[in-house]
């Protein structure tokens, strides 16, 4: 049997894929304020196609919360790019950075290997043969940054070493517990043995 699909995930690379195809047409149409990047977005064909809500109100959230914070997200990409200039940087590749970036140094809700995942994604999906590798390269120097504190910023690139920390810590109270009141511990074995009885 399999899982049923994410729907949730679903509208979110949707929602991403709306948000850079308006990203990448206002790399050629600028809009200032939020008023006129509301109205490009809603005039967008790809978003007035769009019939998921989810998909279109996770894109709005992106394309404004890029806009609002695009110098600050530029001079990351211009640190982290070999010190290419941004109108150097085809606009399908910015338009990505943009758009990861912002979900990197802004978005608490999402893990740095998901944004960087779906930057891959998009990249394959409307760039070139190089887009891809140019585009993981600078998200992946930015995420060390972020990991190694440069940034204030609490996100981790792998979140795997804290919990086999726990698991540790959690043996080691299992331990204390039998040792003071002398129960047999229960294995992993063991449970599934009871759960098949």
């Amino acid at each position: 049997m399999t899982a049923a699909p994410d729907k949730h995930k679903g509208s979110r690379r949707q929602g991403r894929t709306l948000a850079f195809q308006v990203l990448f047409g206002l790399g050629f149409v600028p809009q200032e304020g939020e008023a006129a990047v509301r109205l490009a977005f809603k005039r967008n064909p790809a978003v007035e196609e769009c019939e998921l809500e989810d998909a279109k109100g996770f894109a709005s959230q992106l394309v404004q919360g890029v806009s609002e914070n695009q110098a600050e997200i530029d001079k990351v990409i211009g640190k982290h790019s070999d010190h290419w200039k941004i109108g150097r940087i085809g606009k399908v590749e910015l338009a990505i950075l943009r758009l990861s970036l912002f979900e990197i140094l802004y978005r608490s809700d999402i893990p740095l290997k998901v944004a960087i995942n779906e930057a891959i994604e998009l990249a394959k999906s409307f760039g070139d043969e190089n887009s891809r590798s140019f585009v993981n390269g600078i998200l992946d120097a930015v995420a060390r940054a972020v990991d190694e504190g440069r940034f204030d910023i609490e996100k981790k690139i792998d979140k795997k070493p804290a919990q086999k920390h726990n698991r540790k810590a959690d043996n080691k109270s299992v331990q204390a517990t039998v040792q003071a009141t002398g129960a047999e511990p229960v294995t992993s074995t063991d449970t599934k043995t009871r759960a098949a009885k």
